[in-house]
């Protein structure tokens, strides 16, 4: 059963965003997934109680961030995990040790890129050797800007794949109010979302 662990030391960064339309894509492939949460916030907990009940089912990861995080239970095909800021210390190497995959979101600003690079030098130490899959993925990037750039620099010197780039779009935020994913409506009206979405969901399959 894939586990994946959405995770970056930095708050506001994107990760709830993507650990809930990672589960809103395997639930639109047809697996029985489940979501986590180990940030004290539960902003993905938070999404699930908004999902409508017509929705593709995503069931909720019991994984509170004061007791241990266990594995879900048979009958799950996939997992994902969100976390918090500032994840370190044994509930850091607890979820590490459960994922088969991690993503890394990144923000094209100076104070995320540092705060990044420092976290994936912690992942690559703590990893289970080559098992556990890094990659990154840009959010809100505005390809036309400076901080763009600054951005592209920085990944290109780390040796982590990166999978792409998601734009800043209201689409997101719109969506998620209502707890729902790209993958839960119309294909037309977020293709150049989708778009950016698939070399992700290429690597979740991979």
């Amino acid at each position: 059963m894939p586990v994946v662990l959405v995770a970056n030391p930095k708050g506001g960064v994107g990760k709830s965003t993507l650990a809930t339309n990672i589960a809103g894509y395997f639930a639109s492939r047809g697996h029985a997934v489940m979501l986590g949460d180990v940030d004290r916030q539960q902003s993905s907990r938070l999404w699930l109680g908004l999902r409508p009940p017509q929705a593709r089912a995503i069931a909720t990861w019991e994984a509170t961030g004061d007791s241990a995080v266990v594995r879900p239970p048979r009958g799950t095909t996939h997992a994902v995990l969100d976390t918090p800021a500032g994840l370190h210390g044994w509930r850091f190497k607890e979820v590490l040790a459960l994922a088969d995959r991690v993503i890394v979101p990144l923000q094209p600003s100076i104070f995320d890129i540092y705060a990044t690079r420092d976290f994936l030098d912690r992942l690559k130490e703590q990893r289970r050797a080559e098992k556990t899959k890094i990659s990154l993925v840009g959010m809100r990037v505005n390809a036309r800007t400076l901080a763009a750039d600054r951005l592209h620099e920085f990944i290109a010197s780390l040796g982590v794949p990166v999978l792409g780039e998601l734009r800043d779009t209201q689409n997101y935020v719109q969506l998620a109010a209502r707890g729902l994913t790209l993958f839960d409506i119309a294909p037309g009206r977020v293709q150049r979302d989708l778009a950016q979405w698939q070399p992700i969901c290429d690597w979740l399959e991979g």
